[in-house]
C-alpha cells in the first residue's frame, strides 16, 4: 500500500485544481483502495470539495480551513502577499505533519517551495514528489533553488514532454527524475454524464469559442481584435468567450470600440462550458502560455475542431504539431487572423486525431503512468 499526501493550496479558479483532485481520486479509485490517499487542506481552498473527496474515501487533513473567509478575493499583488502568509502560517503544521508521515509519497503541486524548503533542511523521510503546475517562470532565484532543494526530491513530474525536454536543458536538476505524468483531466463517465445533462444552445449563427480566466495570460485581446475583420466579413459566425477576470471590464471597451456588439459575447463564468462545446463548430486557444491547455482537450473530447496558439509549453504537444488542428505564431499580427481566412471547419482528420489525444489526459491514463513512476527507483 502506498501512502499519499496531495499538497496544492490555490488561491483561485486554476486548472491545477482539477489536476489534482482528479489526481487523488484517481490514486483511490483504481488502486481499488490500496491507496491511502490524503489531501492538506490549508486555508479552506478545498471546502467546497470534502463531501466529494470523503465520498472517494480520500481524508482532508485541515489546517486552517476557515481562513478563507478572510482572505480577498482577487487582486494580483494581494495573491502575492497571501502565499507569503500561506507560507507562513502552514511552516509548522506541515513540518509536524511530514515528520510524522514518515513512510508516504508527498505531492505538491502548488506553492511549492515550503515543502521544498522543509524536505531539504531536515532531511525528511517521505518521498517529495515536485509536480510542475503550469509553465515556470524560471527566474535566476528560482533556478538556484530549484537546483539545491531538487536534489533530496524523488521526482519532478512535468505535464508535458516539451516542458520536460526544456528543463533536461537547463541542467539544475537530476535529468534522471525528471519524468512526464500526463494531467487528469478527463473523467470518461462524467463527460457522458455531463453529455446527456446538457441543455441545448440555441444560437443561429455558428460559434467560434473559447474559454478561460479573462486575464493577461489567455490573451484574449488578441483573439477579439484578430477575429474583428473575419466576423464582420462573415455574417454566418460570432465569437462567445466564457470566464471570468480583472480583464473583462477592458474586452468590453474593446468589443464596442471595434462594433462588435452582435458579433463577439462575454457570457461569463460557466459550470458545464460542455453546453456550449457541443453546439460550437471551432475552439480557439489564445493563450501566451499553457500546460497543455485543460479546455482544448475537452473541447477535442468534444469534436471541436481546435485552433491554438503554438505557445509554450503544451498545445503545439497535444496538437501533433498541427496535425490534429490548426496553429498559429503566439501573439503575432495577423497570424490568427490568417488561419480564420482558409480554414475548414469540417477537417475531419484533425478532429480524429485531436480527440484521440485528448484520452492521453484520462483519470485512468494518468493513474497508470503514476503508479509506474511511484516504484521508479
Amino acid at each position: 500500500m502506498n501512502n499519499l499526501i496531495y499538497w496544492s493550496p490555490f488561491l483561485g479558479n486554476v486548472g491545477t485544481i482539477k489536476s489534482c483532485m482528479n489526481s487523488a481520486i484517481a490514486a483511490k479509485k483504481f488502486s481499488k483502495g490500496k491507496n491511502n490517499v490524503k489531501i492538506i487542506n490549508v486555508h479552506g481552498e478545498w471546502n467546497n470539495y470534502v463531501k466529494l473527496f470523503r465520498k472517494n474515501q480520500i481524508e482532508v487533513i485541515n489546517f486552517y480551513p476557515n481562513l478563507i473567509n478572510y482572505f480577498p478575493k482577487s487582486g494580483y499583488l494581494k495573491s502575492r502577499i497571501l502565499y507569503i502568509i500561506i507560507f507562513i502560517i502552514s511552516f509548522i503544521p506541515l513540518f509536524k505533519l511530514l515528520r510524522k508521515e514518515k513512510e508516504c509519497f508527498f505531492i505538491a503541486h502548488l506553492i511549492t517551495s515550503l515543502p521544498l524548503f522543509l524536505n531539504h533542511i531536515f532531511n525528511l523521510k517521505c518521498k517529495m514528489i515536485l509536480r510542475i503546475s503550469g509553465y515556470p517562470r524560471l527566474n535566476f532565484i528560482r533556478k538556484q533553488f530549484w537546483k539545491i532543494t531538487g536534489k533530496n526530491v524523488y521526482l519532478i513530474t512535468c505535464p508535458t514532454k516539451d516542458l520536460q525536454k526544456e528543463i533536461s536543458s537547463l541542467n539544475i536538476l537530476d535529468n534522471k527524475k525528471l519524468k512526464f505524468l500526463p494531467d487528469a483531466i478527463i473523467n470518461i463517465k462524467e463527460f457522458l454524464s455531463q453529455k446527456l445533462r446538457s441543455k441545448e444552445i440555441l444560437y443561429e449563427k455558428k460559434i467560434i469559442l473559447s474559454v478561460g480566466r479573462l486575464t493577461k495570460q489567455k490573451n484574449f485581446k488578441y483573439l477579439i481584435n484578430e477575429l474583428s475583420s473575419f466576423l464582420i466579413k462573415n455574417k454566418d459566425y460570432i465569437l462567445i468567450i466564457l470566464g471570468e477576470g480583472e480583464e473583462k471590464k477592458e474586452l468590453k471597451i474593446l468589443i464596442k470600440k471595434l462594433n462588435l456588439d452582435e458579433k463577439v459575447f462575454l457570457l461569463g463564468f460557466k459550470d458545464n462550458p460542455l453546453s456550449y462545446m457541443l453546439k460550437a463548430d471551432i475552439f480557439v486557444l489564445s493563450s501566451l502560455w499553457e500546460e497543455v491547455g485543460f479546455v482544448i482537450v475537452e473541447a477535442a473530447l468534444s469534436n471541436l475542431l481546435v485552433v491554438s496558439s503554438d505557445c509554450p509549453n503544451g498545445p503545439k504537444e497535444f496538437l501533433s504539431s498541427g496535425e490534429a488542428g490548426f496553429l498559429f505564431k503566439n501573439n503575432e499580427n495577423n497570424a490568427l487572423k490568417n488561419i480564420f481566412l482558409t480554414i475548414n471547419e469540417n477537417a475531419t482528420k484533425k478532429k480524429i486525431l485531436a480527440k484521440k489525444n485528448s484520452l492521453i489526459y484520462t483519470r485512468f491514463r494518468h493513474y497508470l503512468v503514476l503508479k509506474k513512476l511511484l516504484s521508479f527507483q
